[in-house]
């Protein structure tokens, strides 16, 4: 049997087209994933590819594990070693680490994350820039870099002192990154980018390494991604990009829906896909969903359907202020759990920021609903905890220079980022991690004797760790650690109020007990424990309501949806609508309704809190734009509304007697 036997007739064009570039127009819940992993599948166990020829990108690491395990079970027994599938900037990183030379790197480079990157940019800023100043310094830097700007050129380009005090910076961040033998994310975009241009042999050997690419979520890509993208495939145009112009929410993050446009425009040959088919929601949801989108305006014209059933109509949810509007939607929830007995993983609360999630909160641990706020910080982004295991990944790997740039002046140890650079570039002329570098008493002997003695001592420390580690499990070396570098006390003197200070303490103690978890499970050595530690999924959210904001929630599905906020404050957002960006903000409540297949709520409430006061409400101008007919607007049908109460009411008794009967 074919491999793509299982898909129907638009996604079986998709997965067999190979004459030239193509697109795949994917509307919500059409299956693009499934496109996607059937035609890689086929490309290797019907087309001859070689594994290693294809590349897949997407926008997540998880999205690009699960893609990858498909294509595995797709393939059967038959070999997918080699097969790419990454992000773009594990993409990138492939690239320069096969490239390094060509690009000014060592071996074995350093990648910055982001909050490491603003911390060396911070050491270069204006003593006592404040924090939305540093954040706009770096956006500006982050802007040249995806425009594939030199420092050089950022300079001449600049049109404001901002930009000119950027531009400055920029030059001096890029001299701090070469003498650390580093890169940030932004280079590894625009590191290949440059290197693809300006080498014609570099140029051809990739594009003869990727013989197909396929990119998903096509829609988020931005300008630089896009380039890329060109200069890997070249004139014959050998890819598939699987997209929705419809779900493009992320321009405040450079995603640019104008890359549809483009690609029509640079590639007169391409093919047009429209997956219409919607295996997701009922008609009804489906129906809203359509008549919303149909106000913005389209490249390409799609319109989906669904042979799933009607669903219940769509419930208007007017409420008094924010506490009414969360209460009504828990006792919804609770109310439709019960009816249909459902898992509370299968309902989600959706919302425009992420400020919206505390009156929620309430309502529902009032209602003992279990929930789970998605968007926060993540455990393992937690400052506090990520120098620790900074810490750790250097004792575990001595060589890691990220990790020790991140670590070696915390708790401080007056060691200047001028020193820093000196060290970098004493390490790159010897061919050495940074920490080697600080062990030689030739390098130290060219610093500053107060610097060269903190380096000494920060050194002979990593190393006392290092010998401890090869007997010693992670949750006690952790905790000694804590000890001897006076991390607490550290943390005591920056931050002054006590409640969050605690808070950060106590992030301290759950790394402690969920090392020593992973040690009692038998994890093995330093270095495999940490393997866990960060690919483990920390913030499962089990059995419990999502509680997501709008944008979190893209790519996710749930059998019941209640979209909060739907007010002309809210959703819209009335800075969207000043700045004239109306139409994706239409776009984000369509990401919102197509999450739902089978109950969908809409709510406002006509007074709301903003800026400390009480300020009166209007329902979304969204709201006139569904079809009447598939909406129930709680208040104004009142034989409906009565019989809906009468059903609450004994929903929660029902829920009283059995909580009382625990």
């Amino acid at each position: 049997m074919s491999l793509l036997a299982a898909l129907n007739p638009p996604q079986r064009e998709a997965a067999k087209y190979l004459d030239g570039p193509l697109l795949v127009l994917a509307g919500a819940g059409s299956g693009k994933t499934r496109v996607i992993t059937h035609k890689i599948a086929y490309l290797i166990g019907e087309c001859g590819y070689k594994p290693g020829s294809i590349a897949a990108i997407t926008f997540t690491n998880k999205a690009a594990r699960e893609m990858r395990e498909r294509v595995v079970r797709l393939l059967r027994n038959e070999d997918a070693q080699g097969l790419l599938v990454c992000t773009f900037h594990a993409l990138g990183l492939k690239f320069l680490q096969i490239e390094h030379a060509h690009a000014g790197l060592r071996r074995g480079f350093s990648v910055l994350d982001a909050d490491d990157a603003q911390g060396l940019i911070k050491e270069l800023a204006p003593k006592g820039i404040k924090p939305d100043a540093l954040f706009a310094l770096q956006s500006l830097i982050s802007r040249a870099k995806n425009e594939g700007l030199t420092p050089e050129q950022a300079q001449a380009q600049a049109a404001s002192a901002r930009e000119r005090e950027a531009a400055t910076l920029y030059a001096g961040y890029q001299r701090r990154l070469a003498a650390f033998n580093a890169v940030d994310f932004d280079d590894l975009i625009r590191l290949p980018l440059a290197l693809l241009d300006g080498n014609e042999e570099i140029r051809a050997a990739w594009r003869e390494r990727l013989r197909y690419l396929l990119v998903d979520e096509y829609q988020d890509t931005n300008a630089a991604q896009y380039r890329l993208i060109k200069m890997l495939a070249g004139e014959r145009g050998a890819f598939t990009v699987v997209g929705d112009d419809d779900q493009s929410i992320y321009a405040w993050r450079g995603a640019n829906p104008e890359n549809l446009h483009e690609l029509a425009r640079d590639y007169p040959s391409l093919r047009v896909v429209k997956l219409e088919q919607n295996y997701r929601c009922a008609r009804r949801i489906l129906r809203a969903a359509n008549a919303l989108i149909s106000h913005n305006a389209h490249l390409f014209d799609k319109r989906l359907w669904s042979e799933q059933g009607e669903g219940d109509p769509i419930r208007v949810l007017e409420c008094r202020d924010d506490e009414h509007e969360a209460e009504c939607v828990a006792a919804a929830i609770t109310h439709l759990a019960q009816r249909h007995k459902q898992p509370w993983s299968q309902f989600a609360v959706l919302y425009r920021g992420n400020h919206q999630s505390r009156a929620l909160e309430k309502a529902l641990r009032l209602a003992r609903v279990p929930y789970h706020v998605s968007g926060g910080t993540a455990f393992l982004d937690r400052a506090e905890v990520k120098d620790l295991i900074a810490y750790l990944r250097l004792i575990a790997n001595p060589d890691d220079d990220a990790a020790f740039l991140r670590i070696v002046n915390l708790p401080r140890r007056d060691i200047g980022a001028t020193t820093l650079e000196r060290l970098g570039e004493l390490a790159g002329a010897r061919h050495s991690s940074l920490l080697d570098a600080a062990h030689s008493d030739a390098v130290l002997n060219q610093l500053g004797a107060r610097a060269a003695s903190s380096l000494h001592g920060f050194a002979k420390l990593i190393t006392e760790f290092s010998a401890r580690a090869e007997r010693a499990a992670a949750a006690d070396l952790v905790e000694a650690l804590i000890a001897r570098i006076g991390y607490a006390e550290h943390l005591g003197a920056q931050i002054k109020e006590p409640a969050l200070r605690e808070r950060r303490l106590e992030n301290l103690r759950e790394l402690v007990e969920w090392l020593r978890a992973m040690d009692s499970r038998g994890a093995g050595d330093l270095a495999a424990q940490l393997a866990l530690l960060t690919h483990g999924d920390r913030d499962d959210p089990g059995n419990a309501v999502r509680l997501m904001t709008l944008h979190a929630a893209k790519g996710l599905e749930f059998d019941s949806v209640f979209l909060v906020g739907v007010d002309d404050a809210t959703l819209p957002h009335e800075g969207s609508v000043e700045e004239g960006r109306l139409e994706e903000e239409r776009r984000l409540l369509y990401v919102g309704i197509t999450r739902a297949k089978q109950h969908l709520a809409l709510s406002y409430a006509k007074r709301r809190k903003r800026f400390g006061e009480i300020l009166a409400n209007l329902p979304s101008r969204f709201l006139k734009e569904l079809p009447a007919d598939d909406l129930h607007w709680s208040g104004r049908d009142e034989e409906k509304d009565a019989a809906h109460k009468q059903e609450m009411a004994a929903s929660h008794l029902a829920r009283l007697a059995a909580l009382l009967g625990d």
